[in-house]
């Protein structure tokens, strides 16, 4: 599978809180929603290596209740506030206090829980995830987002010029302007091509 999709989801954003945002992507002139239901939620989540395969089947069929609805919303809500927070940062603005309360308080509710654990190389300290509810992805995306607005160079985090996903550019030069080359910069190569080929026809 092209390595900027999992299962499905766009990966481009080289940050999970960006990935998250970008579970609503534009597709054929229309915005798609990604997350539809707590299934498509914990197929998510295994796509961004929160949770592995089997418990994502485990999740995804006690999550696909209509009772979890209401966490879904609250999911939805969130992602759509961070959409504003970023444009507004991508503008050079700063984020709204109501919104840094609002993962304060998610934060405070939705604590990341470390373990030490045994690797290859040694000791080592993990984060520990262990979802039982559609909220309790909070905990990661709450510390995500934390971590994107604590980031001091803005500069490399930008929407593509072709659509509306956004990236953190770590590329060595900053200079990315796609969200993929697979993707918006194919196409975009190709639709100069075609401008130049009928720009010469013209000349002629």
């Amino acid at each position: 599978m092209d390595s900027d999709w999992r299962d499905g989801f766009p990966f481009v954003g080289n940050h999970l809180a960006l990935d998250f945002l970008n579970t609503r992507p534009v597709m054929g002139g229309e915005p798609v929603e990604m997350l539809l239901d707590g299934g498509a939620l914990a197929r998510w989540m295994s796509a961004a290596g929160l949770v592995n395969g089997r418990e994502a089947v485990r999740l995804g069929r006690q999550w696909k209740a209509s009772q979890h609805t209401a966490a879904i919303t609250k999911i939805h809500e969130l992602r759509e506030s961070l959409r504003r927070v970023v444009l507004l940062r991508e503008a050079g603005e700063p984020p709204p206090s109501g919104f840094v309360k609002s993962i304060n308080r998610l934060l405070r509710e939705y604590p990341v829980v470390e373990q030490i654990v045994e690797a290859d190389s040694g000791l080592e300290r993990h984060k520990q995830f262990v979802p039982e509810l559609p909220e309790d992805v909070f905990a990661p995306l709450a510390d995500a987002i934390g971590d994107l607005l604590t980031l001091t160079d803005w500069t490399r985090v930008r929407k593509c010029q072709k659509c509306v996903l956004h990236f953190w550019d770590t590329s060595k030069k900053g200079t990315r302007v796609w969200c993929s080359m697979n993707l918006c910069g194919n196409r975009s190569k190709v639709a100069a091509f075609a401008d130049r080929r009928r720009a010469a026809v013209r000349r002629k």
